[in-house]
């Protein structure tokens, strides 16, 4: 399993977790867990009791009750709260919507799409600014690029 927290280990801290696919959801105790080389951990849940539970599980996603993450600080953003922002870069111009991230080893890159895909780096030195209330974030990018 990988997680997208700072830490691989910090999905462990959470008791319950909720998995979902197909837009179906459901609450499972965690009994046990441990992090693994990288960012993967691997967790132990409740009913889960062999290899072939533990195999239908492969694609299922991991969530957790937005109220029970904590807070982020000033510039911190969960990527969940980046997805469907509205890109413009410095002059305005509309670049597209933010429909994913992707992890790059030194930073992370925000998938955005328009007319086109571009790929476009999560740094203070390109995003000038995120406004969650109205959707939109500003970068300093190029139409070209």
């Amino acid at each position: 399993m990988q997680t997208f927290l700072q830490q691989p280990g910090g999905l462990l801290a959470y008791p319950t977790w909720w998995l979902g696919r197909d837009g179906q959801w459901r609450a499972v105790e965690v009994e046990d867990g441990a992090t693994m080389r990288g960012r993967g951990l691997i967790a132990k849940l409740a009913g889960c009791d062999d290899r072939e539970a533990a195999t239908a599980l492969r694609g299922t996603e991991v969530a957790l009750p937005r109220e029970m993450l904590p807070a982020g600080g000033e510039g911190e953003y969960y990527w969940a709260d980046l997805q469907g922002l509205q890109v413009r870069n410095l002059d305005g111009v509309p670049l597209g919507v933010v429909t994913g991230l992707l992890e790059a080893g030194a930073n992370q890159v925000l998938v955005v799409r328009a007319e086109r895909e571009r790929l476009i780096p999560f740094v203070e030195a390109v995003v000038k600014s995120v406004d969650l209330t109205h959707g939109a974030m500003v970068v300093d990018w190029g139409v070209d690029f």
